[in-house]
């Protein structure tokens, strides 16, 4: 939204209006509709405008004109578009004159210029849920001062007995459920939740003794404390209690809406109404509450003990159980990022290759992919089910097989060496392998070959389901196939494959059977020298890095904790800016 005052010509007389412009935008154009508001009265009005383009004299001129036709606003300046060259706005027309390399150099930038922009407002946003998210506590605690002092006494009961108030209403389903979590909440935090929880601190103190066996007349080793499992269980522990928390907090609000039922007159829920909504009304509850439970135990707990790893000394040497780790705070983080060290040139460099990888693993099969599936559709093609048979049955072969014969085909002994050397053209082995350049462009092409099968039959769906109509009118326009290509099916493509890209970019990033099986993570760059108990070679990625050094003999758990924080961040913040800017999730109008 903007405000401009401009004199206006309607129907040959003068007037001066406020004009507050909001803009749509729709592909290449951009569509206005206005609210216009009299300098001389309060009284508004909408107008539906319509904008156009003119040309006087060199001088773009950007006009709006009202349902009758009349020109009411000219000489509209874009704030929201920048000169290549400099700070100044980019009209239309400016930007139409532009060459398909200027244009997308221009596009290029505006993305760049708008990363802060929208890092700023992610702030901003996170800024707010915060705020909106500590008024919501304290909304919620001063709801459960009212409503103890307001409420009934068996709403006050249910402070201490979760779940008296329901079964003083009649709901003894509801009112068990809460029963029976409060007692198991309890029980578990006496017997075992109270200890874990009290040690969680420390990770434990004691990790061995020697006590006197007077059976065998022997002194036996007893392990006493178990960092891992202290660490493990208090987390648990953590989680256990939160539940509890919200437990609770619901167990006040329904007695509070129970009273407040009860003195209004109407009728309470039975417990058999309550199961029927569960079946009925609410029955995306039910189906939601194991799905929901799984996330929060196997994947957020899983992730949140990770991160935790990291701020502790656990390796192969502090096992937790023979020898105790304990927390180190940053120390490891420190170690990764300090400035100048072997450590965090390795991870700068291994974290570069990763995005490489990934950006050229994707969009190689993705782009190569769609191009073969476009020549197997295209009209003339014969015998098109024998060439996608032929392409199918790359993906029928285990990877794991193939990927370690196109390993030992190029190795310096292998059949290509010694097919071009009985040919002549070479007098020694070409080390495929050895060479980190020539390891890094190898890696790449054989990821072609095994990912263009997955992306033509998946493209090929889509292609087949794209309106021909599209093409035919563009044809009659004039277009060619390049530019039917990148105004048709390109926008299809991207809309409907775009949550596909997403996914694929970041299982790339993991992507540990391509890069491992063909050349280990190698050829050794020993420049980096023992980066986390592990020699890293010039194709490691961080996932395979993470794996050298949580193997052998000298596991260095604590680092490799730091890489998968790290592999967590960016594929998380990549994920954000990607989901963000593709299509499918900004202009899903356009293709409804």
């Amino acid at each position: 939204m903007k405000e401009f005052l401009t004199d206006l010509t309607i129907g040959g007389e003068s007037i001066s209006m406020r004009l507050l412009m909001k803009f749509t935008y729709r592909g290449d154009k951009y569509a206005a509709f206005t609210p216009v508001q009299s300098a001389n009265s309060s009284e508004e009005e909408e107008i539906a405008l319509a904008r156009v383009l003119k040309n006087d004299g060199g001088k773009c001129y950007e006009v709006i004109t009202n349902d009758d036709g009349d020109e009411i606003f000219a000489e509209f300046e874009r704030r929201y578009e920048k000169k290549i060259s400099g700070n100044k706005p980019l009209t239309t027309l400016e930007y139409q004159r532009l060459n398909w390399f200027q244009r997308i150099l221009y596009k290029f930038k505006q993305f760049f210029v708008g990363i802060p922009k929208w890092f700023a407002k992610k702030f901003v946003k996170l800024g707010l849920k915060i705020k909106d998210f500590g008024i919501s506590v304290w909304e919620n605690i001063k709801d459960i001062g009212t409503t103890f002092k307001k409420g009934s006494w068996k709403t006050r009961v249910s402070y201490l007995v979760m779940g008296f108030g329901n079964l003083t209403h009649g709901q003894w389903l509801r009112g068990l459920l809460f029963f029976l979590f409060e007692a198991a909440f309890i029980l578990y935090m006496v017997f075992w939740g109270g200890a874990w929880l009290g040690k969680f601190g420390s990770l434990g103190t004691v990790a061995t003794i020697e006590e006197y066996d007077p059976i065998l007349d022997v002194y036996t080793t007893v392990h006493v404390d178990n960092s891992f499992k202290i660490l493990l269980y208090g987390l648990i522990t953590i989680f256990f209690i939160i539940a509890f928390i919200y437990t609770w907090r619901l167990n006040v609000k329904q007695c509070r809406i129970l009273d407040e039922i009860t003195a209004s007159g109407k009728k309470i829920k039975t417990s058999k109404e309550d199961v029927q909504s569960l079946a009925d009304d609410e029955f995306h509850k039910t189906l939601l509450s194991l799905p929901v439970f799984g996330i929060v135990m196997f994947t957020i707990l899983p992730i949140i003990f990770m991160i935790l790893v990291g701020f502790t000394s656990y390796d192969y040497e502090a096992d937790g159980y023979n020898n105790l780790f304990t927390w180190v705070g940053l120390e490891n983080f420190n170690q990764m990022f300090t400035f100048g060290s072997q450590l965090s040139l390795a991870f700068g460099e291994i974290l570069a290759w990763t995005l490489i990888w990934a950006v050229f693993a994707t969009f190689s099969n993705y782009f190569l992919g769609m191009f073969v599936a476009m020549l197997i559709n295209k009209k003339g093609i014969k015998i098109k089910k024998f060439w996608r048979t032929v392409l199918v049955m790359t993906i029928a072969i285990p990877q794991f097989i193939s990927l370690l014969y196109v390993s030992n085909l190029f190795a310096d002994n292998g059949i290509v060496n010694a097919t071009l050397m009985n040919w002549g053209w070479i007098d020694k082995p070409i080390s495929f392998w050895g060479d980190g350049t020539l390891a890094k462009v190898m890696v790449l092409v054989i990821n072609i070959w095994v990912g263009i099968p997955y992306l033509m039959l998946i493209t090929t769906g889509i292609l087949m389901n794209i309106p021909q109509d599209l093409y035919e009118s563009a044809q009659i326009d004039g277009a060619n196939a390049f530019q039917q290509f990148c105004k048709i099916t390109m926008p299809y493509m991207l809309f409907v494959t775009g949550p596909y890209l997403l996914t694929n970019f970041v299982s790339n990033i993991n992507n540990f059977n391509v890069i491992y099986l063909l050349t280990q993570g190698g050829p050794p760059h020993f420049a980096w020298g023992d980066v986390g108990g592990y020699i890293a070679g010039d194709t490691t990625i961080l996932i395979t890095w993470l794996f050298g050094i949580t193997t052998g003999s000298e596991a260095n758990y604590k680092m490799a904790s730091v890489i998968g924080t790290m592999i967590f961040i960016v594929v998380s913040v990549l994920s954000l800016i990607i989901f963000t800017i593709m299509p499918s999730t900004r202009r899903e109008e356009d293709f409804s």
